[in-house]
């Protein structure tokens, strides 16, 4: 049995997407596959079972591009709409299988239920809203997915918090801009890091290239892969060509083992 995971990037892009929506910025008229980026998510395999990690507003775009029959569920890193606005799209999923199990932090639960009112009622739902099995998640207690042990990883996305995860050897973190030194341990001995590089620019709540090749250095993975790329960044090829040897701009429908 293959016990390794199975990470497919269904999107690498920023909140926009790229090409940006009536934008004639080099990069987004570009002719290159890769620098055609969805909105920022993952899918996870191991064990048997399908886990995403965020469902933003390209979710059904991206399972149709990467299909599976089951979803096992949902790894909320934060609230914010290009991590969220696709939960509606997972009802295919839940008519075949009932509620799907989500893995949220208190705070974004509270958001999506404003938000996502007729999905969290707790009476006089919509009948065609999908279903959810609802886990509350905190960064100082793992939880376990198709038995293996997942480990919350608490980041700042300026002012605020988001998640990100480690599975196995694979750690996954999107929307950051500091990690406090207590979370690092939880960073140790990867094979795999990804983790978000937003463009050359500094930004308020984003690592920009400098910061994301900093922290890849700092947390020492044999592959490092970044993610949540804006246009402003470059071209795919051109931006590849300048990093080390072991750090990769992922791009949308990249599939790695891990």
């Amino acid at each position: 049995m293959d016990d390794r995971l199975k990470v497919t990037f269904l999107g690498t892009g920023t909140s926009q997407g790229i090409p940006v929506i009536g934008s004639q910025h080099p990069v987004c008229l570009s002719s290159d596959p890769k620098d055609k980026r969805l909105r920022v998510s993952v899918l996870l395999q191991f064990n048997g079972c399908h886990y995403v990690i965020d469902c933003g507003p390209d979710f059904r775009q991206q399972m149709l591009a990467n299909p599976v029959d089951r979803l096992d569920g949902i790894l909320f890193t934060h609230e914010h709409a290009d991590h969220t606005a696709g939960i509606d799209d997972i009802r295919p999923f839940f008519f075949r299988q009932g509620d799907i199990p989500i893995y949220v932090s208190e705070r974004t639960m509270a958001s999506l239920r404003v938000r996502f009112d007729y999905i969290f009622a707790d009476t006089n739902r919509y009948p065609g809203a999908p279903a959810v099995q609802v886990n509350l998640i905190t960064k100082d207690k793992p939880f376990e997915l198709a038995g293996e042990k997942v480990w919350p990883i608490e980041a700042w996305h300026n002012r605020l918090p988001v998640f990100g995860y480690r599975i196995k050897d694979f750690a996954y973190l999107t929307d950051v801009k500091r990690v406090e030194d207590t979370e690092m341990p939880k960073l140790k001995n990867l094979k795999v890091l990804v983790v978000n590089a937003l463009r050359e620019e500094p930004h308020h709540s984003h690592f920009n290239l400098a910061e994301a090749l900093a922290f890849a250095n700092e947390v020492g993975a044999e592959r490092t892969y970044f993610t949540h790329i804006s246009h402003l960044l470059g071209f795919h090829a051109d931006v590849q060509a300048r990093l080390p040897k072991n750090v990769f701009l992922a791009y949308d429908n990249l599939t790695i083992m891990v």
